[in-house]
């Protein structure tokens, strides 16, 4: 062979590969590794990914004349972005704040009419557009909910046909049996005979919240517009943040707030003082309600308060289809979205027990 071992020395020793030994001279310190923190460097190669491979193109305008200038100049001259596009990406990065686990979210009202299923649905499709991970929305509605009808109008399969298969869900594939997509968002239905949802019970709610738990990241809940039936209990007892949805006018807005006075007598202070509150406007605004007072209102008492404007597609209860509705409408529902993707940072909700009844 080319190389062999080296014999053993005088004192029985083997001798590394065949280099002699000799009297051990002072070791020297190796040179500094160009990584390290005396460098500015991490202590090690960098991963090879996109975000450390690929020059960044954060700086580069994707609207208005300034993509304009950009795009004309071949790159040579680049006017920065608008101030519209810093504070758009300032808030798809709120929006994307990782989720712990998994985040289930209860959209509640006690007033129907006020666009409820609506909010669900377009704060479904947002987060779903903007976040990596997987989003569901769930309609709890004990009277033949809508929300499959606004989202893909497929409602032939429910969350009827997911309890009755419980054994054998095993993966994402499976539970996506059950499910319909709009958009990256996945959609629950609820069944569409009124006998079956009113029987709709909190422990059968508590059962398909942990299924889909184990698959998903963010969990909707659009509930039904009481508080007193079974499937509302079982979604209040689970969730980590509430959306309290509210009018522009007087029942409207003294609903949702009696509905933070039930919540706060019924042991869920903590859920109320992380909710966000949700004035959506579902018909033309008159100027007649003082939108300051309201805004006050609900600011001393919940974590953030979002304005949804009046949007012509919307309230026609069809299909619902972001591209449709309105820049500021869209633009709403992104604020609303990165207030409610806020609470993923938040520390683990501590429940206080129930009142005795």
């Amino acid at each position: 062979p080319s190389w062999r071992p080296a014999e053993p020395g005088p004192a029985g020793g083997q001798q590394p590969w065949g280099q002699p030994q000799g009297p051990a001279g002072p070791q020297q310190a190796p040179p500094p590794s160009p990584y390290g923190p005396q460098n500015g460097r991490p202590a090690g190669p960098v991963s090879l990914t996109s975000q450390t491979l690929l020059r960044q193109q954060d700086d580069v305008p994707r609207t208005g004349w300034r993509k304009f200038v950009h795009k004309a100049t071949g790159g040579a001259y680049n006017p920065g972005l608008s101030q519209a596009e810093v504070e758009h990406r300032a808030l798809v990065a709120r929006v994307t704040t990782p989720v712990r686990g998994s985040n289930r979210i209860a959209v509640v009202s006690l007033k129907g009419g006020i666009g409820k299923t609506t909010t669900t649905s377009c704060l479904g499709l947002t987060l779903a557009h903007h976040r990596g991970d997987r989003v569901v929305a769930v309609d709890a509605n004990p009277d033949a909910g809508t929300l499959a009808e606004r989202l893909t109008n497929v409602t032939d399969v429910t969350v009827r046909d997911l309890l009755a298969n419980v054994g054998s869900i095993r993966s994402f594939t499976d539970v996506s049996a059950y499910t319909s997509l709009a958009g990256r968002l996945q959609v629950l239905a609820s069944d569409q005979d009124p006998a079956l949802s009113e029987a709709f019970s909190e422990e059968e709610y508590t059962t398909v919240a942990d299924i889909l738990a184990r698959y998903f990241n963010i969990i909707l809940t659009d509930s039904g517009t009481g508080l007193l039936h079974s499937a509302m209990s079982g979604t209040l007892a689970i969730a980590d943040s509430l959306v309290v949805v509210g009018a522009p006018s007087v029942d409207g807005a003294s609903r949702a707030s009696k509905t933070l006075d039930w919540l706060i007598a019924h042991g869920h202070e903590e859920l109320v003082a992380r909710s966000v509150a949700v004035i959506s406007s579902v018909r033309p605004n008159t100027g007649d309600v003082d939108m300051q007072v309201l805004r006050d209102h609900f600011a001393a008492r919940c974590r953030a308060v979002i304005e949804i404007p009046y949007d012509p597609h919307l309230v026609t209860g069809g299909l619902i289809d972001l591209e449709r509705i309105a820049p500021t409408t869209r633009r709403a529902y992104l604020e609303l979205s990165a207030a409610v993707a806020d609470g993923f940072a938040l520390p683990p909700l501590q429940r206080a027990p129930a009142p005795q009844a």
